[in-house]
């Protein structure tokens, strides 16, 4: 006896593959500093703050990461100290590109969608899309918009 295909197993099927394709559209890539560090420097003068500044010449591969969904785990910086300008960080506070021990390839800006309640140093994972700023010196060279954060630790 020959059973016949339930009407309602092929939809579903459909769905649940386009459910699972879809997820793989839209999820975004955990990059590492190492990803991040693929990137060289030469100083540029700036007639608008009369000093030289470093430029970045991005390679290939973080270039392809720009405008797209991407991760970062890092060290949560509120480096206004009032909550207007974040940074994840491959470093503490205490050793980030800002005190000393680091370059600038080792910090991310971060625009986050709200607020978040981190204090510095935490430990975080920080989504968002991925902007490379090329010539503006008042931004980071990496910038992180529309951003969500999870703490870590």
């Amino acid at each position: 006896m020959l059973l016949k295909p339930y009407p309602m197993r092929r939809p579903f099927l459909v769905f649940l593959f386009v459910t699972f394709m879809s997820s793989f559209a839209i999820a975004q890539e955990l990059l590492t500093w190492d990803d991040f560090a693929d990137v060289n420097f030469e100083p540029v003068y700036s007639e608008k703050y009369e000093i030289h500044f470093l430029t970045p010449k991005f390679g290939e591969k973080i270039k392809s990461y720009e405008g797209k969904a991407i991760s970062i785990k890092g060290y949560f910086l509120d480096i206004s100290g009032s909550g207007e300008v974040f940074l994840v960080s491959q470093n503490p506070m205490a050793s980030c590109f800002f005190c000393g021990a680091a370059g600038p390839e080792t910090i991310v800006e971060v625009g986050f969608k709200e607020i978040p309640p981190f204090k510095t140093d935490q430990i975080v994972t920080v989504t968002g899309v991925l902007e490379i700023n090329v010539d503006d010196v008042d931004h980071c060279n990496y910038i992180l918009n529309e951003a969500t954060g999870l703490l870590v630790n």
